[in-house]
């Protein structure tokens, strides 16, 4: 009898994991059906400035989360439960190395200081102004019991801009300038935010002092650094194995799955060695684009090229989907609902601070740049100001995932300042996105049109990945090099010298890494070749 019973029993939980994992299959394959019409339906509406893909992923996740609103008889909204190791782990590594791998380096090396300024310091100060401001306006509210490490959370959450969403409203080919600052202070802004989050949850707060404070800005130093280096090495190790084995003269396969894996290895190794992961993936992009690019058959450049750019943009869909039919949970939502006023009023206040706390640093240290540029070429005119201003004032899937991260214990709350935390937090992501990102593309037509900046954004260097025609022949430079655009003359030899200096700190590096970094690394001009081999013939090839 009892062996029956057992039997019976082990039948019934075989059955439950059975139904488990049924509904879990039907989930992915429902998600991924919505990742297909968000692609359809982004493709339908490439042509209509106001719309982009991740305004259109959120669009399609809110409908759908109606429509599971509606079956569930209000239970959930969504496909899938929100993880922040999800996101961190397997979402943000492909978004952010693809970043690195297609940056328009030259451009990005030469705005270095003002990035580093925008991203690092500015957030700083963003992160103040919203910290004190939620600590003086939110303890005067009926909001729920919050502490002090919540407050400085929320200034470490909201700092955080969305560098998705950014690198669709900017084209680096049509405006370099204004991409490589935007994008470049998005990649630096986050990995601020993710640093001053982790301090936050990491400190003693209870006896904050002034060496608190300059234990975080060390912190964040070091982290900026050690980060840095990861990536490096990463990529040069890539680039070294890949050009002494050659192996494209076996297997392209082999040669883009080491690629792969050494980039998503080094964003592992910082996470376990708590460094900021985000800043070593992109360094490893730069520098795989740099030397390992190079060093690969044709084909595996094609292939490469277009992978990467994949993995990132479904990423990308993939998070703004679920945004979407997050905002209409209804958990979240049911220990708000009796004070709608005060909701309303906290995610007003919260965009308040923000487009505060961003103004506060974009205008006065563009002004500070501005005073070490040589040209006025190189400044930041107001109304580029304004642009960079704008573009990051979207809040995006950092913000959400951290705030998940601070208010939530597998995305469940049942705490009332918690869950006014979280519920403002999917508003402001949801309104920032929507409305800012449709008046983004409108807003930087009306303040720089292309008849009037068009001579200033044409691309410094090729489409990172380099062209396959362009040759290097020496260390010389080529036109395009020279920032001299096909069918534009060139500038006299005078002209060329005060606009570019012959000793600038590019002309030495570019000294150096023909002299000892590409021959040992590969590169453009010094990647092997092998009679045979699919390598374009017209590169020059280097031993």
């Amino acid at each position: 009898m009892l062996g029956l019973f057992d039997l019976a029993f082990l039948s019934a939980k075989a059955s439950n994991f059975a139904t488990s994992d049924y509904r879990s299959v039907v989930s992915v394959n429902l998600f991924v059906a919505l990742l297909c019409a968000c692609i359809i339906v982004g493709h339908l509406l490439e042509e209509n400035r106001w719309i982009n893909e991740s305004i259109t992923a959120l669009a399609i996740g809110l409908c759908t989360g109606i429509v599971i609103l509606l079956i569930s008889k209000g239970k959930s909204s969504h496909l899938l439960v929100f993880s922040e190791d999800l996101f961190f782990i397997y979402l943000l590594p492909p978004i952010i190395f693809n970043a690195g791998f297609q940056v328009k380096k030259k451009q990005f090396f030469r705005n270095f200081m003002t990035i580093t300024l925008f991203g690092a310091v500015g957030t700083l100060i963003s992160f103040s102004i919203i910290s004190l401001g939620a600590i003086n306006i939110f303890n005067k509210m009926d909001i729920g019991s919050l502490e002090m490490g919540d407050f400085l959370a929320i200034g470490a959450i909201f700092s955080a801009t969305d560098s998705v969403c950014t690198l669709q409203v900017l084209n680096q080919d049509e405006t370099p300038l204004l991409y490589s600052l935007v994008f470049g202070e998005g990649v630096v802004n986050d990995a601020t935010s993710v640093v001053l989050f982790n301090a936050v949850q990491s400190f003693d707060l209870s006896h904050f002092s002034p060496l608190i404070i300059l234990q975080l800005i060390g912190n964040f130093i070091y982290l900026f650094i050690a980060s840095t280096l990861l990536g490096i090495v990463a990529g040069l190790l890539s680039a070294f194995v890949i050009k002494k084995l050659y192996f494209g003269r076996h297997s392209t396969d082999r040669e883009i799955a080491l690629m792969i894996l050494m980039a998503y290895l080094s964003y592992m190794l910082a996470e376990l060695s708590d460094l900021s992961a985000i800043l070593t993936v992109f360094f490893c992009g730069i520098v795989m684009s740099h030397y390992t690019w190079h060093n690969v058959t044709e084909s595996s450049r094609v292939t490469t090229k277009h992978a990467f750019a994949t993995l990132s943009f479904i990423a990308e869909i993939f998070i703004f989907l679920y945004v979407g039919m997050d905002a209409l949970d209804i958990e979240k939502w049911r220990y708000v609902s009796d004070s709608p006023g005060t909701s309303v009023a906290v995610s007003s206040i919260l965009l308040g601070l923000i487009l505060v706390g961003r103004a506060a640093f974009v205008f006065p240290l563009s002004f500070l740049s501005n005073l070490s540029k040589k040209t006025p070429t190189d400044k930041i005119e107001l109304k580029q100001q304004v642009t960079i201003w704008w573009a990051g004032l979207m809040r995006g899937a950092v913000s959400m995932a951290l705030s998940y991260n601070q208010f939530t214990r597998a995305g469940v709350t049942q705490l009332r300042g918690n869950a006014f935390m979280i519920t403002s937090t999917i508003t402001v992501v949801l309104f920032s996105t929507v409305v800012f990102g449709l008046l983004t593309k409108p807003l930087i037509l009306h303040l720089l049109p292309p008849s009037k900046h068009l001579s200033r954004m044409i691309s410094s260097e090729p489409t990172t990945p380099k062209s396959f025609t362009v040759p290097l022949l020496n260390g010389q430079e080529s036109e395009t090099d020279l920032d001299v655009a096909p069918g534009i003359p060139r500038p006299s030899s005078i002209r060329m010298l005060l606009a570019r200096p012959s000793h600038s700190v590019h002309h030495y590096w570019r000294k150096f890494d023909d002299a000892f970094m590409r021959p040992v690394f590969g590169g453009r001009g010094f990647a092997p070749y092998i009679p045979g081999s699919p390598t374009e013939q017209s590169v020059p090839e280097w031993q």
